[in-house]
């Protein structure tokens, strides 16, 4: 005889959408910054969070100061839920690719130099393309941007320095060339190089760290110099390129910068680009994505585009 079927619902039930809100506190460690990733309120948030450690039956998270932190039983369903969640999200962006559904935003990060001078231009070019797709740019450090493609934040970024996170794919893009800025009125602005050891004795300004221009600087010294930005004569660190410049142009000192950033100050003639002596500094910008995602349809009409126009930017 066969038995009734049984009307027990399970003793631990959830669905998705506690778990997507879960997930993003314990990655960004706020229930403030996760509101603003999941578009809801703050209070929504913390409603969820509460019915799902009542369905749970235990404490998930803990608040530490301003810092939220996931107990040893919020440890465990996070690393449960993340490829949960992932699978959910391969399933829906396999569904619109079948049906060519390529409408929404895409969500990227630029670090400052593509973020600043080169990515505007090309998106407007991509939105002609495909109007109905809408992107979200944010501009922040090479490191900052890496660490957004591995928390999925972004779905891709660009940056100014190829990462060693074997989690992360790299694809090339444009040629960069790194220089000298100097004021127009400083004793080098009349020459086209200088020695690379004089680059010692001079105030310089630098970048924050995790900055691209600032790691291939470094890497440039060391393979040529055998020394570091430790031993530059440091007379500031500024947050950003435009800042660097202002800097320069005030006289606290001559900066190394991509030549793309100081394109339109040399034509002014407020700043000039001098090169370093037997020391040419060249870099690449990288796409990436992390390895371990599936990639939308908008994210890779947004990867054919980008990988298309690369070979229209290179010099």
């Amino acid at each position: 005889m066969k038995r009734p079927p049984s009307n027990r619902k399970p003793t631990i039930d959830f669905d998705f959408r506690q778990l997507e809100v879960f997930c993003k506190i314990v990655e960004l460690g706020s229930f403030s910054k996760a509101a603003e990733e999941v578009f809801l309120a703050q209070a929504s948030v913390s409603e969820r969070v509460a019915t799902l450690e009542r369905l749970i039956g235990t404490r998930l998270l803990d608040r530490m100061g301003r810092q939220v932190v996931p107990t040893r039983a919020g440890e465990r369903l996070y690393r449960q839920a993340v490829p949960l969640l992932e699978m959910k999200r391969a399933v829906c962006l396999d569904m619109e690719g079948f049906l060519g559904i390529e409408q929404g935003e895409i969500r990227m990060g630029g670090s400052t130099i593509p973020g600043e001078y080169l990515l505007p231009a090309i998106i407007g070019r991509f939105r002609r393309r495909h109007p109905l797709i809408s992107v979200r740019l944010e501009i922040a450090d090479s490191g900052k941007v890496q660490d957004g493609v591995l928390n999925g934040i972004f779905e891709l970024g660009i940056i100014g320095s190829k990462s060693e996170d074997e989690r992360l794919q790299h694809d090339p893009l444009w040629d960069d060339e790194l220089v000298l800025a100097v004021r127009s009125d400083h004793p080098w602005a009349a020459r086209s190089s200088v020695p690379r050891d004089h680059l010692f004795s001079e105030p310089v300004i630098l970048r924050e760290e995790g900055s691209g221009t600032q790691k291939s600087l470094e890497d440039h010294l060391r393979a040529t110099e055998g020394r570091g930005l430790e031993d530059l004569h440091v007379a500031a660190r500024l947050g950003t390129s435009n800042a660097v410049k202002e800097g320069v142009k005030a006289g606290l000192g001559v900066a190394v910068l991509s030549y793309r950033a100081m394109e339109t100050e040399i034509r002014q003639g407020t700043l000039v680009a001098v090169r370093l002596e037997n020391m040419p500094m060249h870099r690449v910008f990288h796409m990436i994505q992390d390895r371990r995602r599936t990639a939308s349809p908008l994210c890779r009409a947004m990867q054919t585009y980008l990988v298309e126009t690369s070979g229209e930017r290179r010099e």
